[in-house]
C-alpha cells in the first residue's frame, strides 16, 4: 500500500507541474518576440496559453480566458508585429526533432488543408477543394509538414498557397503584404518540395516522405524526392499507369524512307491502370498484414505488392518502383494504393507499415484544429497567417512533450486532458459576475460596431 500511495503522489505532483512546465516552455522560446521598438513576448505567450485553454481559440475568446490580455494587444502581436516566424518555426522543428527524428521509423508526412472563409479578402482566398468540406469552397489552403514517429505526430512547417488570381495581381499582394519574393505562382507540390529540402537542410532526421495522392500523382514532384535523395511512400489515385516490365522507351525506326524521322520515345510494353491491375490478383496473392494497435484492436489489413516501372513518357528510362495495395479485412472494398521508391529488397511489412504512417499527418491535422484552433485565426494578411500558424505549431510542440512526459502513466492523455490541468495550474480571469458582465460588454460593443458598419456600407449603395 506505501508503495502505490507514494506512486499516485509522484503522479500528482508531475501533473501539478503542468503549469510550470509551460511557463518554462514559453521562456524557451521568447527570444523570438523580442523587438527593438516594443516586445511581444508576453503577448505571444498569452496567446499561446489561450489557444491551449480557451474552449474556442479565436482572439475574444482567449481575452475571456487568459488575464491581462487584450484584444488590440493580441492583434498587433499576430498581424503587426514583425518577429520572424521563420525563426520560430525553425526551433520548433528542431525540438521536435529531438524527440520524435533520427529514428528508422520517423518519417516526415505532407498534407494541406483548407480553411473556409468568406468573401475576398483574406490572403490567398479563393474557390479551390477544401478538404475540410469535401468540395470546391472559398477557402485559404496551407500545406503542412509534420514530423512522426511511431502514433506521436507534430505539425512543424507551413507554407501558404496563393492561386494563379492572387500572384498575377500585384496590387492585391501589395495590401495583403506578400513579400516580392512569394509572389510568383507555386505549385503546392513545389511547396511541399520546398519543405522537405529546408527540413534536409536543418538536419531533421527522417527516413521517408509520405503523401497523399494529389502530391503522388504528380511524376515531376517524384523525380525531385529522387533526385534529392529521399526515400517516398506517396498514394496514388487508382487510375495511375503502370508498367508490369520494363518499357525500354526507344525512338522507333521511321515508318518511310523519305518521310520525317520519329522523335518521340515509345514504350515497347504496354501500360495498364493499377486498379485493373488489382481486381486481376487471385485472393490468395494478399498478404495478412497487422498495421497497428488502435483504440478498436488491431488493425488488420491484406496487402499486395509488387515491382513495377513507371515511365512518364519523356524521360529516357523507366523507374523501377514498389506497388503497394491495401485493402482491409472487414471492407475489402476500400483500397488504397502507393508507390515508393525504397530499396528493392524491402520487406512487405515494412512498405505496409511505411504506407499507414500517412494517417498520422491526418490526425495531427486535426487535433491541430481540436485542440489549438489552427482554422481560428482572425487575420487577413500574410503576416498574420503565417504568425498565427507558428504559433500553433509551437502549442502543439507543448501538447507533445506533455504526452511523452506522462507516456508510462497516462498514454491516453489528449490535448483536452492538457487542457483541463491548464485551466487547474494557470491562472484564468474570475468568474464573478462583475467579470462576466466586462465579458459581455465587450461583445456587446463589437456585434454594434459590426451592425454599425453594415448599415453604413448598405446606405452608401443606395
Amino acid at each position: 500500500m506505501p508503495q502505490k500511495n507514494s506512486t499516485a503522489s509522484a503522479e500528482v505532483g508531475l501533473l501539478a507541474g503542468m503549469g510550470q512546465r509551460f511557463l518554462d516552455f514559453c521562456d524557451r522560446f521568447q527570444g523570438h518576440f523580442r523587438q527593438q521598438t516594443r516586445t511581444v513576448e508576453t503577448a505571444a505567450q498569452q496567446y499561446v496559453q489561450g489557444l491551449i485553454q480557451a474552449e474556442t481559440k479565436n482572439m475574444e475568446r482567449i481575452e475571456e480566458v487568459v488575464p491581462e490580455t487584450d484584444h488590440q494587444t493580441l492583434q498587433h502581436m499576430v498581424s503587426e508585429s514583425a518577429w520572424s516566424e521563420r525563426a520560430l518555426l525553425d526551433q520548433v522543428a528542431q525540438d521536435a526533432n529531438r524527440l520524435l527524428g533520427g529514428h528508422e521509423d520517423s518519417a516526415l508526412l505532407i498534407d494541406d488543408s483548407g480553411v473556409p472563409k468568406k468573401g475576398t479578402h483574406s490572403v490567398g482566398v479563393g474557390r479551390q477543394w477544401c478538404g475540410q468540406l469535401g468540395k470546391v469552397e472559398n477557402c485559404q489552403v496551407g500545406v503542412f509538414a509534420a514530423l512522426s514517429r511511431g502514433s506521436d505526430a507534430t505539425l512543424m512547417d507551413e507554407r501558404l498557397f496563393l492561386p494563379e488570381d492572387w500572384t498575377g495581381d500585384a496590387a492585391r499582394c501589395q495590401a495583403l503584404g506578400i513579400p516580392k519574393a512569394q509572389r510568383s505562382f507555386q505549385r503546392k507540390t513545389d511547396l511541399a518540395l520546398a519543405m522537405i529540402i529546408h527540413a534536409r537542410q536543418q538536419g531533421i532526421g527522417f527516413a521517408w516522405v509520405g503523401f497523399d495522392g494529389f502530391y503522388g500523382s504528380d511524376p515531376a514532384f517524384l523525380r525531385a524526392l529522387e533526385a534529392q535523395g529521399e526515400v517516398f511512400v506517396g498514394d496514388v489515385h487508382k487510375d495511375q499507369r503502370m508498367y508490369l516490365a520494363d518499357p525500354q522507351p526507344i525512338v522507333p525506326p521511321p515508318a518511310h524512307p523519305r518521310g520525317r524521322p520519329p522523335r518521340v520515345l515509345q514504350a515497347q510494353t504496354p501500360a495498364l491502370r493499377v486498379d485493373h491491375w488489382v481486381a486481376q490478383q487471385p485472393p490468395s496473392a494478399w498478404q495478412p498484414v497487422t498495421l497497428r494497435d488502435g483504440t478498436k484492436g488491431a488493425l488488420q489489413v491484406e496487402m499486395l505488392h509488387h515491382r513495377v516501372w513507371l515511365w512518364d513518357g519523356e524521360e529516357a528510362q523507366a523507374r523501377p518502383w514498389h506497388l503497394i495495395v491495401r485493402r482491409k479485412v472487414k471492407t475489402p472494398t476500400e483500397i488504397k494504393y502507393s508507390l515508393s521508391n525504397a530499396p528493392a529488397d524491402t520487406p512487405v511489412a515494412r512498405l505496409a507499415f511505411m504506407q499507414g504512417q500517412r494517417y498520422w499527418v491526418e490526425r495531427a491535422l486535426q487535433t491541430s484544429k481540436q485542440d489549438v484552433g489552427l482554422g481560428d485565426y482572425q487575420v487577413r494578411g500574410w503576416r498574420g497567417w503565417h504568425h498565427h500558424m507558428a504559433l500553433v505549431m509551437m502549442a502543439m510542440l507543448f501538447l507533445l512533450e506533455e504526452r511523452q512526459l506522462h507516456q508510462q502513466t497516462r498514454p491516453l492523455l489528449s490535448g483536452r486532458d492538457i487542457r483541463a490541468l491548464l485551466n487547474q495550474f494557470l491562472p484564468r480571469r474570475d468568474t464573478t459576475l462583475e467579470e462576466v458582465l466586462r465579458q459581455m460588454e465587450v461583445r456587446h460593443r463589437k456585434r454594434q460596431a459590426a451592425i454599425d458598419s453594415a448599415y453604413r456600407k448598405q446606405q452608401l449603395n443606395q
